[in-house]
């Protein structure tokens, strides 16, 4: 399993060519006055035929559809006799195109939106067999790694279990960064377990939800089991099952944790009747806890103690009242294999979801494909060193294991090189990036001009401290503080505008130098989306927020010291042979080094709030 994530030569090349489409309508009274296929800022009107409903177009020659690229059909319609006319927009995810391409015999995507059916027709690139291929077998076109991966694997699944108020909807809406993932889409018990919730806001992660075990209701317990055996035989990840959360509010003393059903479910996973998936215990609202636990201290327990102290009271209680309502009970049925996270999502308890994402990537990347760990990842939004590692993962799989000697690379541009690496790594952070900011050319060019701009800061201490992190916030805080407004815009040190470097036109070839800028794209890319992370707080993207994660990353002692780090290091190779392996180490070392821990979490979290609305590149 391991050698298929990303094994496949046989896939699509890219870009693919969109050569016509189809829009069947079922509404009577909507008459569609205009349509046009958008891509990127490519736009093609399509034509009806008069006293046809439907909308049917052949695009000579094919329109081009890049990965990266956006992608929708425009309409524009009217209703009641031509009194109201409404426009809609129905976008399509170019993953799910460049999959349903490699997957249909018919090379055709479809899409339903409502009660409008669309049809895509698909081509491979125009050119020629003899084009696409070389000696070795390989197709000249450069992959992404992560369009391999998301073939596999396209999302992250997901199993959540609990009764109606537990906080189920919050913790999805905090662990994946998205908002009202089940409550804005039905009521209880309206929707079956089958049902698939994929958000737009983040469409990495595929949600399945059960009401949870009331008593006297032993009809869910076997429609559970049912759907957990029938995804466990399914044989490829995309279809399978990767985790179970199984939700309760912590009760208070002397309250009863688990009903019967609940009781049952847990004797059938401890028995291996469940298989391999995952299951988490999520204790939720402990918030809660502590703050009744705060309510009811005795004067005696806090006297002579400072604030630090009297938290550390209130936790331990807390653990001891959780021991006896919880903990107890779960082991007794359970048994030792299953884990349980105690979490909060209001803001001063984040740090309890960091635990629930990195118990639950670290059991599905043990007992699930691959695959399915990465993505687990890549969907989740509140561990940024998840997102390092997923990068680190996903790197090394191809491209960077053999950065100085590549022969994927060879007869390339460093753009075009480069352009596979950014990416791997855009794709891996999974940004609420709609308007593919992070993909443009723009944001490439001020990456590609901060490797060749940057300066050399001072020498590093090797003993990993807080004080990168804590300075990343100061400078933050700075240039926050500095802004008027939003009116003010935010001007990068690396101009948007300015030519391309120089070495940016250059032929890959095998040279110290070549290496240096490979590792130091990859660093700096990857330390800047970490910014990035602090800064957007998993909103929409805007070009303001990218470009103030920029300035605040140049502008901070990290991005100096990250490049002394790169030139310390080449100034030591002297054997060619040697250049992959240890650049590979080198990369790790240094992303891992500057990755932002659990232990300033908290300190990063005070950064001052600046409103973000979109605004120029330049």
């Amino acid at each position: 399993m391991a050698d298929s994530l990303y094994a496949s030569e046989s896939t699509v090349s890219y870009p693919l060519h969109i050569s016509g489409i189809t829009v069947n309508f079922n509404k009577p009274k909507t008459n569609i006055e205009s349509a046009e296929l958008r891509i990127g800022k490519l736009h093609s009107p399509i034509t009806r035929e008069a006293g046809n409903r439907s909308l049917q177009c052949k695009f000579s020659p094919p329109m081009v559809l890049s990965q990266g690229d956006t992608f929708s059909l425009h309409i524009q319609s009217t209703k009641w006799l031509g009194m109201k006319t409404k426009h809609r927009d129905i976008t399509f995810n170019p993953d799910d195109v460049f999959r349903a391409y490699s997957a249909s015999e018919r090379r055709e995507y479809t899409k339903i939106h409502g009660k409008i059916n669309i049809v895509i027709d698909l081509s491979g690139s125009a050119t020629t067999e003899a084009e696409q291929s070389v000696s070795s077998g390989q197709s000249l076109e450069l992959r992404p790694t992560t369009s391999e991966l998301f073939r596999e694997c396209p999302r992250f699944r997901i199993l959540v279990i609990g009764k109606t108020g537990v906080g189920k909807s919050s913790v999805i809406n905090h662990a994946f960064g998205v908002e009202n993932t089940i409550s804005s889409h039905y009521k209880p018990g309206e929707v079956s377990i089958d049902h698939e919730f994929i958000s737009p806001e983040n469409d990495k992660f595929v949600l399945h939800d059960s009401k949870g075990f009331e008593p006297g209701d032993e009809d869910n317990l076997k429609i559970v089991e049912d759907f957990i055996d029938r995804r466990r035989n399914m044989p490829t990840p995309e279809h399978q099952l990767h985790a179970i959360w199984l939700c309760f509010e912590i009760p208070r003393a002397g309250g009863r944790l688990l009903e019967t059903g609940t009781e049952d479910f847990l004797k059938l996973k401890s028995s291996g009747k469940l298989g391999n998936v995952p299951v988490i215990v999520v204790l939720t609202k402990y918030d809660m806890l502590i703050g009744r636990i705060e309510r009811n201290l005795d004067e005696s327990s806090a006297n002579g103690l400072n604030d630090k102290a009297i938290k550390e009271v209130v936790k331990n209680k807390a653990e001891a009242e959780l021991q006896n309502t919880c903990i107890g009970p779960l082991k007794q049925f359970a048994g030792p294999d299953i884990p349980y996270v105690t979490i909060s999502t209001e803001a001063d308890y984040k740090q309890t979801l960091v635990h629930l994402i990195e118990i639950t990537e670290s059991r599905v990347g043990r007992y699930s494909a691959p695959e399915a760990a990465v993505m687990t990842s890549i969907a989740q939004r509140v561990h940024p060193g998840l997102k390092i590692k997923a990068s680190i993962e996903v790197g090394k799989k191809r491209y960077w294991k053999a950065l100085g000697s590549c022969p994927m690379f060879q007869n390339r541009s460093m753009w075009d090189c480069l352009r596979v690496l950014h990416i791997d790594i855009v794709d891996v952070w999974n940004f609420r990036d709609p308007h593919k900011y992070l993909h443009s050319q723009e944001f490439r060019t001020m990456m590609m001009n901060i490797v060749d701009k940057i300066e050399v800061g001072p020498a590093t201490n090797p003993t990993k401290t807080m004080a990168f992190g804590l300075s990343m916030v100061g400078t933050i805080a700075g240039i926050v503080s500095a802004l008027a407004g939003p009116a003010a815009p935010i001007v990068v040190p690396i101009a948007i505008g300015a030519v391309l470097a120089v070495w940016a036109y250059d032929v890959y070839q095998i040279s110290h130098a070549v290496l240096q800028r490979f590792m130091a794209y990859i660093i700096h890319l990857t330390l800047v989306l970490q910014t990035l992370y602090l800064v957007s707080e998993s909103q929409e993207l805007t070009r303001r927020a990218i470009k103030l994660a920029v300035k605040c990353y140049v502008d901070s002692p990290m991005s100096g010291e990250a490049n002394t780090r790169i030139q310390d290091y080449d100034d030591q190779l002297t054997i060619v042979d040697r250049m992959d392996s240890d650049a590979l180490d080198k990369i790790v070392e240094v992303m891992q080094f500057y990755s932002i821990d659990e232990a300033q979490m908290s300190k990063l979290r005070e950064k001052p709030h600046v409103d973000l609305p979109d605004e120029p590149w330049s």
